[in-house]
């Protein structure tokens, strides 16, 4: 049996299994969460394989007989010495920690990505913002699930210091920030062909009125 592998097929049937394990009484649960975060910490193949094992048995063993036989493992299946890391319908073993460590759905050949490249930009942590003298917890402002779930705010939504810009604030309630901040955060910071260039480049050019402009202009093609 290959951990990796079953770790990412949970991943890929997260909407069917991760009630499983969500549910998990708070010592298995941390055990679990563990494994996990030193699985995508660990850097070592030796080191990765163990923490791979680890959070294997435990998913397993939470998991139905009916359900770990449509993963294909049966009772007694032993580990694999020389299991390699392998994708499952585009998801990694990795993936299953930003499900349930993080708390993020963005996972897989699609949405992976993108949570990549939006969490590559500068951010901010609540203890960052309240150093500066802001407010992390200000409504309509963009709250990312960073790893281990802890939240990250996109620095383009401040000024110097950490007074959000009033338009971010302004455009953040139209795109429903609150509700979809992965969508918020990514019109933002992607290229928008009705203003040429990424919204948050022309923040403090002046511009607010096309930025809020825009925005309205995605909510009424919808």
């Amino acid at each position: 049996m290959n951990p990796f592998q079953v770790l990412a097929a949970v991943a890929a049937a997260w909407e069917r299994l991760g009630p499983y394990l969500t549910r998990l009484a708070a010592e298995p649960g941390a055990r679990l969460a563990a494994a996990l975060e030193g699985l995508r910490a660990a850097g070592g193949e030796g080191e990765r394989r163990g923490h791979a094992e680890t959070a294997a048995r435990l998913v397993l063993g939470c998991l139905p007989p009916e359900e770990a036989g449509r993963l294909g493992v049966g009772e007694g299946a032993r580990y694999s010495q020389n299991a390699r890391e392998v994708t499952v319908h585009g998801f990694r073993a990795t993936d299953l920690a930003v499900l349930l460590v993080d708390g993020s759905p963005m996972v897989g050949p699609v949405l992976g990505p993108v949570r990549e490249r939006l969490l590559a930009h500068p951010v901010l942590d609540d203890a960052d913002v309240r150093l500066r003298g802001g407010d992390p917890t200000a409504p309509d402002l963009i709250r990312l699930p960073g790893t281990g779930g802890r939240a990250v705010l996109p620095r383009f939504q401040f000024r110097d210091g950490a007074l959000p810009w009033r338009v971010v604030l302004e455009v953040n309630a139209l795109l429903e920030a609150g509700r979809d901040p992965w969508g918020a955060a990514d019109w933002w910071l992607s290229a928008n062909a009705w203003l040429r260039t990424e919204p948050a480049a022309l923040l403090g050019a002046d511009r607010d009125a096309e930025l809020v402009a825009a925005a309205r202009t995605l909510l009424d093609g919808e």
